[in-house]
């Protein structure tokens, strides 16, 4: 299927989810702003959680444990700064559908705080995508090309970088100054999906079933 056919199925899926409202049948429990609002909050947070979910927890441990370590990061560079813009700008639509839901001078505290972890969730996002993740892939590229003088890089794992570095001065300081870099975007990372699970449990609270 293409993306043009995923995208009108999506859209198709959506007019249905839209016909099967509680506005459909009469309800007038919300406005049309304030329903799709919620939506927009729901879908991106969704978005967000989901994704920062898979690519910390899934995605990337699959990809190292089967993955060249070269074919690795090359794929990775080109992934992350996807992954954190999406789930920025998604932080971001869930900020502003949140705060216009709860304005600050009036929510009580727990939407306030609430709101916080969103924003924390979103500033944790910019900081990887302008910071850490362009100095993460400057670093790998500087330590891919001196592994290609090594002839290391094509297996799967850390094994023969970590037996090359014993020998190597110059390849052993890139590699503690890449785990300087990458812990510090995974730090980053790990901080804003705890930020989003602490608001879903709010959000599973206010679920009528």
């Amino acid at each position: 299927m293409g993306w043009l056919s995923r995208f009108l199925a999506a859209i198709a899926f959506f007019a249905i989810g839209v016909l099967f409202s509680p506005e459909t049948f009469g309800s007038k429990s919300v406005t049309h702003l304030s329903a799709y609002l919620k939506l927009a909050h729901l879908l991106c947070f969704s978005t967000a959680f989901g994704s920062a979910l898979w690519v910390t927890f899934i995605g990337g441990i699959i990809m190292f444990k089967n993955l060249p370590r070269h074919q690795f990061g090359n794929l990775q560079s080109k992934m992350f700064p996807a992954y954190f813009l999406l789930v920025g700008v998604c932080c971001a639509i869930s900020v502003a559908a949140f705060g216009y839901l709860h304005p600050w001078k009036s929510a009580p505290t727990a939407e306030k705080y609430q709101l916080g972890f969103l924003l924390s969730a979103f500033a944790f996002n910019l900081t990887n995508l302008f910071v850490f993740s362009p100095m993460t892939i400057e670093m790998m590229k500087q330590r891919h090309k001196v592994e290609r003088e090594e002839n290391i890089g094509t297996e799967v794992g850390w094994s023969k970088n970590r037996e090359v570095a014993k020998a190597n001065p110059k390849l052993a300081a890139m590699n503690k100054k890449f785990g300087m870099i990458h812990g510090l975007s995974s730090l980053a990372n790990i901080m804003s999906f705890g930020s989003l699970a602490m608001h879903s449990w709010y959000l599973a609270g206010k679920i009528n079933l």
